[in-house]
C-alpha cells in the first residue's frame, strides 16, 4: 500500500498527515516552526518529528524504519523560495521522493482545488497566491525584514516601534503603548527584546493590536488593512477573482475587507501538500 505524506510548515509550527492512495488520513503529527530559510536545521528536525508522530499512528512504531524510506512526500514550507533552501532540505530527508514548494503553493492548492482565485495567507507572515488557468503565481512572502506587510509579525513590530516613537515624543503615548513598554521593562527592554526576536516573537502581540480600541493600535491595524486592500486591488486588476483568506489573521482581514468578493476555503494547506505528494508520485 502506497503512503503519502503531506507537510504544512510555517513560521509558527509544522503539521503532518499520512494518507493512503484513496486519500484516507491514517495519521497526523505536529512540530515546531519549519521555516527552511531562517532555521534549516530546526525546520528539518521539526518536519521529521511531525512525520514520526503521523507514521506511528499510521503504521505503528515497529514498522517505522521500514516504511519511512518508502514515503512519497509533498511539503509546503515557509522559506522554500530562498535560493538553495529546498535542495538542501531534500538531501536531509529520508523519503523516497519529496516535492517541496512554498507554503503559499500548498495553501492555494488546498484552498482553491482547481478553481481560479486569490489566496491571502496571513499569519506570522503574509503571502498571496493567484491561481488562474491551472497556474499558480505567488506574491510577497519575503519575510519580515523585507516585507510580510500586514502579517502578525509586521503588526507586532509596528506596535513596538510606535511605543519607542512615543517615548521620543514623535507620536502620542497611549495606554496600549505604555503597557507594551511596561511588559518589557521600558524602552531598553524593548530594544533588548528586538535584538534576538524572531518573527514569531513579534507576532505574539498581533491579536492584541487587532482587538484593541486604543488609538495607537487602531492606527496600526488601519494601516495594515489599507495595505492589504491595495495589494488585493492590484492582484485583481487582470481578473476580478474572489479572495480566500486563510491563516491566523485571515478571519480578521476577511471581516475588515468585506468589500472584496470572497470564497471560503475548499480545504487546508495539508490537503494541498497531499496533492503535491500524489502529483509527485
Amino acid at each position: 500500500m502506497a503512503l503519502y505524506l503531506g507537510i504544512d510548515g510555517g513560521g509558527t509550527g509544522c503539521r503532518a498527515v499520512v494518507a493512503d492512495e484513496r486519500g484516507h488520513v491514517l495519521g497526523s503529527g505536529q512540530g515546531g516552526p519549519a521555516n527552511i530559510a531562517s532555521d534549516p536545521v530546526g525546520a528539518r528536525d521539526n518536519i521529521l518529528e511531525a512525520t514520526r508522530q503521523a507514521m506511528v499512528q499510521a503504521v505503528g512504531a515497529q514498522n517505522l524504519s521500514r516504511e519511512l524510506p518508502l514515503l512519497v512526500a509533498g511539503l509546503g514550507l515557509a522559506g522554500a523560495n530562498a535560493a538553495g533552501a529546498a535542495g538542501r532540505l531534500r538531501l536531509g530527508l529520508p523519503f523516497a521522493r519529496a516535492r517541496i514548494e512554498t507554503d503559499a503553493v500548498a495553501a492555494a492548492l488546498g484552498a482553491l482545488a482547481d478553481a481560479d482565485g486569490i489566496v491571502a495567507a496571513i499569519g506570522t507572515g503574509s503571502v498571496f497566491a493567484v491561481q488562474s488557468g491551472g497556474q499558480i503565481r505567488c506574491y510577497g512572502g519575503w519575510g519580515l525584514v523585507l516585507g510580510d506587510e500586514g502579517s502578525g509579525a509586521w503588526l507586532g513590530r509596528a506596535a513596538y516601534s510606535s511605543a519607542l516613537r512615543a517615548v521620543d515624543g514623535f507620536e502620542p503615548m497611549t495606554p496600549f503603548l505604555t503597557q507594551l513598554l511596561d511588559d518589557l521593562g521600558g524602552p531598553a527592554g524593548v530594544v533588548s527584546f528586538a535584538q534576538t526576536a524572531r518573527a514569531t516573537d513579534f507576532a505574539k502581540i498581533a491579536p492584541s493590536v487587532v482587538q484593541s480600541k486604543d488609538l495607537a493600535a487602531t492606527r496600526i491595524w488601519s494601516q495594515a488593512v489599507s495595505d492589504m486592500a491595495k495589494a488585493l486591488s492590484h492582484l485583481r486588476k487582470a481578473d476580478a477573482l474572489p479572495v480566500t483568506f486563510i491563516g491566523g489573521l485571515g478571519a480578521s482581514y476577511a471581516e475588515a475587507l468585506a468589500q472584496f468578493p470572497q470564497r471560503k476555503a475548499n480545504g487546508t494547506a495539508l490537503d494541498g501538500a497531499l496533492r503535491l505528494a500524489r502529483e509527485g508520485a
